[in-house]
């Protein structure tokens, strides 16, 4: 009877051993199952979440950090400054002591020969008309229209410094040339052309002076102009 409780007990014994690995390996068997599958679901719904969050930032406000210059226009704030100094500088060029123009000018020519003198004499005045200040320098272009053709003035004296006309303000140069006392025919003077100094358009204006000037021999032009300033001082 000892005999038999001791076989029954071993054996009991045994089989809780056996219940209990078997319970066991269920158990590691379905932690080593599900692990990769949470792993997988855990990477794939990162990497969705995190590209499009990179993505969509980058692509629906592509604004730059504040205080910065855009990408595409990286010195806007300088350009604009740029513009700014170049709009002054034009300003004040063509503003106060701007060159005198042909169209601000009033050009006019009167006889100013002295009796007794060899040479005649033409005062050529410019007027500003315009409503800014201006200045004339240097010599202007002055061409007598002759029925021999066009015969240009050669310079003569030294040009001063420029002459700063206000509205309405006016200044001369003078134009010399010989008489004609040879008792012939001369040549025919048709008309005066005179181009203020630095300019490229002439005025036209009528020949105050003596009617004809003496036929030469072509050596050099018998014309002579003054720089501004100097009316009645051709020579």
């Amino acid at each position: 009877m000892r005999v038999h409780k001791l076989t029954f007990a071993a054996l009991a014994v045994a089989a809780g051993f056996s219940l209990t690995a078997c319970q066991s390996g269920d158990g590691a068997s379905g932690q080593a199952g599900s692990s990769p599958a949470a792993t997988a679901s855990s990477a794939s719904t990162g990497s969705s979440s995190g590209g499009s969050g990179q993505g969509g930032g980058a692509t629906s406000t592509g604004k730059p950090a504040a205080g910065k210059p855009s990408a595409g226009n990286p010195s806007a704030g300088a350009a604009s400054g740029g513009k700014g100094t170049a709009a002054g500088t034009g300003s004040a060029e063509n503003g106060k002591g701007g060159k005198c123009r042909t169209d601000e000018l009033t050009i006019t020519a009167l006889d100013n020969t002295i009796d007794g003198d060899p040479n005649g004499t033409v005062a050529v005045e410019l007027k500003n008309r315009g409503s800014r200040e201006c200045t004339l320098s240097g010599f202007a272009g002055v061409d007598l229209k002759t029925n021999a053709g066009s015969l240009s003035a050669q310079r003569t004296g030294e040009a001063g410094g420029p002459a700063v006309l206000k509205p309405g303000k006016t200044v001369g140069l003078g134009v010399t040339f010989p008489l004609n006392t040879s008792g012939g025919s001369g040549v025919r003077i048709t008309g005066l052309v005179v181009t203020p100094p630095g300019e490229t358009k002439s005025v036209t204006l009528a020949w105050p002076g003596a009617a004809t000037l003496p036929v030469t021999d072509g050596s050099g032009s018998p014309v002579k102009v003054g720089p501004i300033g100097s009316a009645g001082q051709g020579e």
